[in-house]
């Protein structure tokens, strides 16, 4: 696989462990897979690498598929979880990493693991362990609590479950310096705030609702009155109001892409505006979300990722040109090269 070659990935099970994650990835999380695809080839599979780790949890605690009793599902998290923080805290070699207990392990994925590349990816980017700490910790939260008071409230779950995932990516995207950091956590919290109003329905489905009680409150709106699936005024008003708080934080988020590298920028504005768009066809649908799912059309994404496409390719080839100017001159490059 090129993208691997790339990214000088060369031992045979750490290959399989990154393909691993890059299907999970394309299966999974279309939208985000579509916005990796305009990184150089080398940064794609440590981002696929990240999906797949946080889709693999989330596959432990939400499948609904699976038999598993809700103490069964955390003792498997919990177990997951541990042999992740024991290879990163015990220098195990990632490509050793034993194979994954959980759902995406199954026989239909061969038993392949993405914890080897998921270990690679953290080793190669020193990114912090205490991210991963905090997302299993959130990913443990949905199997003991099925709602949340205020926002402030569902912030401490959000931290782990969103926040960090942005602040994993940073070091991958190449940032000019750490002010990129409160942005990459607000854009996190943008895409799970969208992913929630679009999926009240299907989150009611698993016993759980990820708006705020104060904001259900504001509007009249009780547990009950989402489970009977009437899309009403005061319904339409609660999802307005938190499509409002979405679009705020997209806001809040969007100067942070001019601090990464050039390389890197029509990646995260793609997902960005692809991502904000879930809001757009939320209120297209007027606001039916309790019944099905909404989504971005292909026309629209293809219409966003299409000429993002054309712009990231001229900005790597610069880069790619500047990097060999500079070489020829004995100067210092801004970096777009995989680490050792």
């Amino acid at each position: 696989m090129r993208e691997l070659d790339a990214a000088g990935i060369d031992d045979p099970r750490l290959r399989a462990s990154y393909r691993q994650a890059r299907a999970l990835h394309a299966a999974h999380g279309r939208t985000y897979y579509l916005a990796t695809l305009l990184l150089p080839a080398w940064k794609r599979p440590h981002v696929h690498a990240l999906y797949g780790f946080a889709r693999h949890a989330d596959d432990i605690v939400d499948d609904l598929d699976s038999a598993l009793t809700g103490a069964e599902r955390a003792a498997l998290l919990r177990a997951w979880g541990e042999r992740f923080v024991t290879a990163l805290r015990e220098g195990t070699r990632a490509e050793t990493v034993d194979a994954d207990l959980a759902p995406s392990s199954d026989a239909a994925t061969g038993g392949v693991s993405v914890l080897p590349a998921t270990v690679d990816t953290v080793r190669r980017f020193g990114l912090d362990p205490d991210h991963f700490d905090a997302f299993l910790a959130s990913m443990a939260m949905d199997l003991t609590v099925d709602g949340y008071e205020t926002w402030e409230d569902l912030l401490v779950y959000m931290h782990g479950s969103a926040a960090v995932i942005g602040l994993q990516m940073v070091p991958l995207l190449e940032p000019v310096d750490d002010s990129a950091l409160p942005y990459a956590r607000d854009l996190g919290l943008a895409f799970q705030l969208a992913n929630f109003v679009r999926d009240v329905g299907e989150d009611l489905h698993r016993g759980r609702v990820y708006l705020p009680a104060t904001s259900l409150d504001l509007f009249g709106v009780t547990r009950e009155h989402l489970a009977a699936g009437v899309v009403d005024g005061p319904v339409r008003r609660l999802l307005a109001f938190e499509i409002s708080r979405a679009r705020e934080l997209f806001r809040a988020a969007e100067p942070g892409i001019r601090l990464l590298h050039p390389t890197s920028r029509d990646c995260m504005r793609t997902a960005l505006v692809l991502y904000r768009a879930i809001l757009d066809e939320v209120e297209r649908a007027d606001y039916r979300v309790l019944e099905r799912r909404v989504s971005v059309s292909v026309p629209r994404r293809l219409a966003v990722a299409g000429p993002a496409l054309v712009r990231a390719t001229r900005a790597h080839r610069r880069h790619r040109d500047d990097h060999a100017a500079g070489a020829a001159r004995g100067g210092a490059q801004i970096s777009s090269r995989p680490p050792r």
